[in-house]
């Protein structure tokens, strides 16, 4: 078997693993055949992983965290034992695992905020900058989740029940086509295409992993809508549209209670995860929703001087 069989194989047993590194997700953000992963082996048994996307920035080899995946890092089998030997071992497993991926040129990933030590890495010449996301750590009592918002948004929340009804089901175009008037009202090229989104949204709708929230008033018009996924622990919001007309009504805010009261109810998971962001605009929201930042590990390694030079010239200009 390859390795990204046996990678597949332990994907559909091993519940542990992240929804952002699984293998039908890394075949939706990376396409199959540009990506792999390097494995670690006991007896047998998969102990470690290391998933990467191969890509290119001009003519240099690059590992980089693919679209839309909020982490792209390792996956480690969990390690029991004393403090002292856990740490060594995960040591002795992360850099086995980076000493194993293929020559390149850049390396740029996110680990997963689970992991908490990227010492090893250091010491094979990476570095790390701290990024963060916005997470609502346990959503078990919702009546404490909504004193958790702020009263303005709590106030918000009820003027859009007045204005708008709540639904699920909405076409990944529709879906799209709100998405993309976010980008278009900050000027900005949306970052993916239809057909990417479509290959996306086909995966995950295969895997049971998403629903699709919006909420119209009663002539018709979507002032906004959410792409909620989940894996066994967390549920996430993966993307957010919102119509600039309608910007005032609160459906927004409206969108996140409801994906939360879904999180809970329908899916059990325990954890709401915002996905970001460190906008500070984005990060008010987040936080006056009740989540908290927490922290995780961007890695980068240069192994070409030229495209390291090339960077810090971008940089200046």
């Amino acid at each position: 078997m390859s390795n990204i069989e046996k990678y597949s194989a332990l994907c559909a047993k091993e519940q542990s693993i992240p929804i952002f590194i699984r293998d039908w997700w890394l075949d939706s953000v990376c396409g199959e055949g540009n990506w792999d992963v390097v494995l670690l082996e006991n007896k047998s048994e998969i102990i470690a992983a290391l998933p990467y996307n191969k890509t290119k920035i001009r003519s240099f080899d690059a590992i980089t965290n693919p679209s839309l995946s909020q982490n792209h890092g390792p996956w480690l089998k969990e390690i029991k034992g004393k403090s002292n030997k856990r740490i060594s071992t995960e040591y002795k497993l992360i850099s086995e695992l980076y000493e194993k991926l293929p020559n390149f040129d850049y390396y740029s990933a996110n680990w997963h905020y689970s992991l908490k030590n990227w010492l090893p890495l250091r010491w094979l010449g990476y570095t790390q900058t701290s990024y963060y996301t916005y997470i609502i750590e346990d959503i078990s009592d919702l009546k404490r989740v909504l004193d958790g918002f702020t009263s303005s948004y709590r106030n918000k929340i009820k003027k859009a029940m007045e204005i708008v009804s709540i639904h699920t089901g909405l076409g990944i175009e529709d879906f799209y086509y709100i998405n993309k008037k976010t980008f278009d009202r900050q000027g900005i090229d949306i970052p993916y295409s239809l057909a990417f989104i479509k290959d996306h949204d086909r995966a995950l709708s295969d895997n049971k992993s998403r629903e699709i929230f919006f909420a119209e008033d009663k002539d018709g018009n979507i002032h906004s809508s959410l792409y909620l996924t989940w894996d066994h622990d967390s549920a996430y919001v993966h993307m957010v549209g919102e119509d600039p007309d309608f910007r005032n009504s609160g459906a927004g805010i409206l969108l996140i209670w409801e994906a939360i009261q879904y999180a809970n109810k329908v899916l059990g998971v325990n954890r709401f995860d915002f996905e970001g962001s460190m906008l500070p605009n984005v990060e008010r929201v987040r936080r006056d929703c009740g989540a908290v930042p927490v922290a995780y590990f961007h890695i980068e390694k240069y192994n070409s001087k030229v495209l390291k030079t090339l960077k810090f010239i971008k940089s200046l200009l």
